[in-house]
């Protein structure tokens, strides 16, 4: 039960310091709590993005889910004012607790249950109304510290309140995630949610509580403290565990770079797959039928200086390399750890044929975007090597606007093949690439090949022995005049696979499920999305 106390000055309970240094410290823990709350959005926000895909509609439903959560917390807090000291504690304890382990218990539904959409709303939910129940507690105790009008003390909590989501918005891409990752900063952030929150009611409110109450919050945040102590100590074995779960049991290369995650399975001798993001990059079992089939038809022509937009792996260039009248390649890729990969790994720089060890290829870090509004280059061929169109992050490299950028880096006589996606399993993301190169200035011609199996599926049928279904790939030859027949160059290398019937009845494959009328996409109104 709370202590009945004669009131002080302006009404304030008796406190163990001087009103205005009791504000000061509420004010404090405010800043810490909404530092902390912000983190826990970003990261679910920042995870489900990986996991799932689409960062906008992850965004969308955690942030949405979250506010309509913080509305009932606040209902339900009113009936917790009488007991605002103990109330508080406890929720900074429950909050810390569902907040710190959340980007851990979403990557192991991932990992071992193969869905973590449902988990997702979950931690929203949850997190939202113990976040939204603060504020009243919060209200009701800078009352008892130092009676001030209810609008005084409002502005003073939200100010502190909106100054520490900022420092939190800011903390967690440039300090939490580059030095801790995702799982280590969650749970980092809620032993720092949970001192905060325990240390304000246990020292400043000490005089509200009864001593079972104190005993109570003193056992709940050490509880809690040693919990998330123990889960960041064991969170290594923790992820390498996941990472069998979800890649196999040979991982032999697992890096997080500030772009994206990066894992490499499969031996140093023998068949390797390369995963970005997630997402199944490269499958030595049949990357030289997607390779094959996106650089060499591109090639039928001059080919003298190419660019390679994406294709970090080497194994684009591998294709182009084997021209020997080519004079230059240049490579522009994102993330330069995957060039430092592909140059460095055994296994990798075998595959892609030690294409960096070539003199004629330049690697590039940076934006492709970026790159092509400030290159004054032009190249006879541009292959389009990057991430699918329908991860949000890429969108803007399936544009209108961007293929207008890679017109202009052609010569007149120059050619771009662009990775669009399996025309068969995602119609719609394929034909709206096709609508954007086109709005973009330039002719097409469509066309794909069979592939391998797709995503994390291709994983589990190799393991059990399933054949799962077939995946196709989808390519988009573009030209500024109008694209004769798809062949070889006269002086192609031998391939593998790749030959001019099989392109032929890859373009008609293609034509058989055109879709009309589709719109192009663009900057300012993206049409790409993911589709089952």
């Amino acid at each position: 039960m709370i202590d009945q106390q004669m009131p002080l000055r302006g009404g304030a309970t008796r406190l163990p310091v001087r009103p205005g240094t009791g504000r000061f410290l509420v004010l404090a823990v405010v800043f810490v709590c909404a530092a902390c709350g912000l983190v826990y959005e970003l990261e679910l926000v920042a995870l489900a993005s990986y996991l799932i895909g689409d960062s906008v509609t992850q965004a969308s439903v955690v942030l949405s889910v979250m506010v309509f959560a913080m509305g009932i917390g606040s209902l339900l807090a009113k009936r917790l004012r009488g007991h605002a000291a103990v109330g508080f504690g406890l929720i900074e304890a429950a909050l810390a607790l569902v907040g710190g382990t959340s980007a851990l218990i979403l990557y192991a539904s991932f990992a071992w249950l193969g869905e973590s959409r449902h988990t997702l709303v979950g931690f929203s939910l949850a997190i939202g109304i113990l976040i939204g129940a603060e504020i009243p507690l919060l209200m009701t105790l800078i009352q008892r510290v130092d009676r001030q009008d209810a609008g005084g003390a409002v502005a003073d909590l939200f100010a502190a309140d909106y100054v520490g989501a900022l420092v939190g918005g800011l903390a967690f891409p440039f300090l939490l995630l580059p030095m801790m990752g995702q799982l280590t900063g969650a749970l980092f952030t809620g032993a720092v949610n949970a001192a905060a929150g325990g240390a304000l009611v246990l020292w400043v409110f000490r005089r509200d509580l009864c001593p079972r109450s104190r005993r109570l919050l003193i056992v709940v945040n050490g509880a809690v403290i040693a919990l998330l102590a123990t889960a960041s100590v064991l969170v290594d074995d923790f992820e390498r565990a996941a990472r069998r779960a979800v890649y196999g049991n040979e991982v032999r290369v697992a890096m997080q770079t500030e772009v994206q995650e990066i894992v490499l399975t499969g031996p140093v001798s023998g068949s390797l797959d390369l995963w970005l993001g997630g997402r199944l990059k490269v499958s030595s079992r049949d990357e030289h039928r997607y390779h094959e089939a996106l650089v060499h038809p591109a090639m039928n022509g001059p080919h003298r200086r190419v660019l390679i937009l994406g294709g970090g792996d080497g194994l684009a260039a591998r294709e182009v390399l084997r021209y020997p009248d080519v004079t230059s390649v240049v490579v522009v890729e994102l993330d330069p750890a995957v060039t430092r990969l592909a140059r460095t790994d055994p296994a990798l720089s075998t595959l892609n044929g030690h294409a960096y060890d070539d003199p004629r290829l330049t690697a590039v870090t940076g934006d492709a975007f970026a790159w092509l509004r400030t290159t004054h280059e032009r190249f006879d061929v541009v292959i389009s090597d990057l991430p699918d169109p329908g991860i949000t992050a890429s969108t803007k490299l399936y544009a209108t606007e961007f293929y207008g950028l890679v017109a202009g880096a052609m010569e007149p006589d120059g050619r771009l093949v662009v990775h669009a996606g399996p025309p068969s399993a995602r119609p719609a993301t394929f034909w709206t690439v096709e609508a954007s190169v086109r709005a973009g200035g330039l002719a097409t011609r469509p066309y794909r090949v069979d592939g391998r199996l797709s995503g994390f599926a291709a994983v589990a049928d190799g393991a059990t022995g399933g054949t799962g279904t077939p995946k196709g790939w989808g390519f988009v030859l573009a030209a500024r005049q109008p694209v004769g027949r798809l062949g070889m160059d006269p002086g192609a290398p031998p391939l593998r696979t790749l030959g001019e019937r099989e392109l032929l009845a890859g373009r008609r494959a293609a034509e058989r499920v055109r879709q009309h009328g589709v719109q192009p996409s663009t900057l300012v109104h993206p049409r790409y999305w993911e589709e089952p």
